[in-house]
């Protein structure tokens, strides 16, 4: 081969212009392009055969079709390339777990400092980021022939981990003999023909791994998912549940939508519709006298709506808008980097991934707002108190949905979205349906945040019940449960200062907030008056947030916070403050940045919310975490790069 362009032609003179770039036509089928080694090279020819903004200008179909492939074969080679940086990673790191050995030139673990790194260098989660270090040490030490056809374009991501998974359970003899029986008939096969394949062959060379597995996700991976849907609307998943279990709850399900069904009440509902209904009616515990009394199903937003009445309403949408569910995608279809997304995203409505952050140390809130009056003083919140914490016999308070509610929205002055922790962007009226749900509970605590026109808190005031109460109570049958929740309804500051001023019902809302006095200064203070549509009242004391900067007016001078600090601290960061990691701020440790030990304040200007791991991560060995401004996290890894989380943007 001749020097490169660029390169020393080994004559001490000036290189010459290069080769001549490859035609296109080498793409075309039997072309040279069309089946050579992946590299470098390659990926130049196919960027200057696509052409600007990708048009691929004047190239054959057939040129076109073979450059799609090879684009594809470029993809997997340059995933490989990642995970051989990883593996070098692990190598360089050179501390196995406690007890582990190596193999292949790899030791059998790592520390949770280079999860971390990685996870903030590739903008992926933590859990993302373990699973895709496992697979790049598995695809070396136990499956290199899997990792060879990845490298050669021959195998997508997706389909590698694929294997990954379904050979998880075998020795590595077996693993060995498994990979051996499937890898040549691997290259040109679909990802579920590729799962399928693995699969028989897990059970080909150990007829009992497909037991060991159903029983391993069963005890440790069974789990409920909450999640967002492509639509908007909710999803809600059991996963890795023990099959007969299962069958007899889906069983139930279909029974209760056959009573449904039988009642005649509810028209020409789909059968979907009755056992959506019934699902949830089920597990919120709504009788099915109730749901027929009621006559509206749990998928109605309003009476008559399984009737076909007005606009968007009829029963079956277009095919081009059914779920397929007659086949599988290709979970790596999307060239998604993150490998949760292989499986469904959602929220774990269990403790999650780090047991430890759901127990012990200083984890905890000051949840002493809402419809449910004062609330605890022990700094946990009320939604995970177990129920031993109550009187004998008495069940476990509910745990709390959290939600945020533009008080605008609620008000009628404005059609602004909201959030729910899990599910993402709220459509203005499903902000309405979920605040009348939530108020309607009196388990939920309720909570102002005062914003900047950028969504952060500058402003912050908890709901306390006013001392006379009168409430219009509906006495008629009702399907829909209430729904426990910690809701932030949030404001700008610019709006709330025009509500100062407001004469009369603001907007066309049976929601009112009014000013008791001087609305202090523009940073969102002074004493409100919330009145919910049922006509209870609620006092609302609204006070600075130490987000840009710090008054220390709710400094502690002992190690642990107070509850209003840590109540404020968790609003101002409203997630873990390591940039990839998103849970929820009520489920952090308070933590210093500065240690308390070295002098550090206990104080909003020195502490953020910290999952368990991540809190464990920032006290390893390189890594520092300061604080340049309160409600700004500034991330440096033991190689020197830094990360800046800063305070969380509301919707308002």
């Amino acid at each position: 081969m001749g020097p490169q362009p660029g390169q020393d032609d080994g004559t001490g003179g000036t290189p010459g212009p290069g080769p001549a770039p490859p035609s296109p036509s080498g793409f075309a089928l039997g072309g040279g392009l069309d089946a050579c080694a992946v590299s470098a090279a390659l990926a130049a020819a196919a960027e200057a055969a696509s052409g600007a903004g990708w048009r691929c200008d004047g190239l054959s179909r057939d040129e076109m079709t073979g450059l799609l492939r090879r684009w594809q074969a470029l993809e997997s080679w340059a995933a490989a390339g990642k995970l051989g940086v990883l593996r070098a990673l692990i190598r360089d790191e050179d501390q196995p777990l406690p007890g582990g050995s190596y193999r292949a030139g790899l030791p059998e673990g790592w520390t949770r400092s280079l999860t971390h790194e990685v996870a903030a260098a590739l903008a992926m989660s933590v859990t993302s980021a373990e699973n895709l270090m496992w697979l790049a040490w598995d695809l070396h030490a136990r499956l290199p022939a899997t990792g060879e056809l990845l490298a050669a374009g021959d195998l997508t991501l997706a389909k590698a981990r694929a294997i990954d998974q379904a050979l998880g359970p075998l020795t590595d003899e077996d693993t060995a003999a498994a990979e051996a029986m499937i890898a040549p008939e691997l290259p040109g096969k679909t990802h579920s023909q590729v799962a399928r394949l693995a699969e028989q062959a897990a059970i080909t060379v150990d007829p009992q791994s497909a037991a060991r597995r159903r029983e391993e996700a069963e005890r440790n991976r069974s789990r409920v998912l909450l999640f967002r849907e492509e639509s908007g609307a909710a999803g809600l998943s059991g996963r890795d549940l023990p099959t007969g279990q299962a069958l007899a709850a889906h069983a139930r399900v279909g029974e209760r939508a056959a009573e449904y069904q039988d009642s005649g009440v509810f028209g020409e509902a789909r059968m979907d519709q009755l056992r959506a209904t019934a699902y949830l009616d089920l597990i919120n515990g709504t009788s099915a006298r109730s749901r027929i009394a009621c006559g509206q199903l749990a998928t109605e937003s309003r009476p008559g709506a399984a009737a076909g009445e007005g606009p968007g309403t009829a029963n079956t949408p277009p095919a081009s808008r059914q779920p397929d569910t007659a086949g599988s995608q290709d979970p790596g279809s999307a060239g998604s980097q993150d490998p949760d997304q292989a499986r469904g995203t959602g929220l774990d409505i269990g403790d999650g991934d780090d047991p430890d952050a759901a127990r012990g140390g200083d984890r905890g809130a000051a949840d002493d707002c809402g419809p449910g009056g004062e609330g605890p003083a022990d700094g946990r919140p009320a939604g995970d108190r177990p129920a031993s914490d109550g009187p004998a016999g008495q069940s476990s308070p509910p745990r709390l949905t959290d939600l945020v509610l533009p008080l605008a929205t609620l008000l009628g002055l404005g059609e602004r979205p909201g959030e729910g922790h899990g599910l993402g962007p709220l459509d203005p009226e499903l902000c309405r349906d979920l605040a009348a749900a939530a108020i309607a509970s009196p388990a939920t605590r309720l909570c102002f945040t005062v914003t900047d026109t950028d969504g952060i808190a500058i402003g912050h005031g908890c709901a306390r019940p006013a001392r006379r109460q009168t409430r219009q109570d509906d006495f008629g049958y009702s399907a829909r449960p209430g729904l426990p929740a910690r809701v932030q309804l949030t404001i700008t500051a610019s709006r709330l200062k025009s509500l100062a001023g407001a004469v009369g019902p603001p907007g066309r809302s049976a929601w009112r907030f009014t000013c008791d006095d001087d609305p202090g200064p523009p940073g969102g203070s002074g004493r409100w008056t919330l009145t919910l549509p049922d006509g209870r009242r609620f006092a609302v004391a609204l006070e600075p947030m130490p987000t840009f900067d710090c008054h220390h007016r709710h400094e502690s001078h002992a190690y642990q916070p107070n509850d209003t600090l840590r109540h404020l601290v968790q609003v101002r960061d409203g997630e873990c403050t390591f940039p990839p990691c998103s849970r929820h701020a009520r489920e952090t440790d308070f933590e210093h940045a500065t240690p308390y030990d070295k002098g550090g304040r206990t104080c909003a200007c020195n502490a953020g919310s910290r999952s368990r791991q991540c809190h464990r991560v920032k006290q390893s060995p390189g890594w520092n975490l300061t604080q340049p401004r309160p409600g700004w996290h500034e991330w440096t890894t033991p190689t020197g790069r830094s990360y800046t989380q800063g305070p969380k943007r509301y919707p308002v």
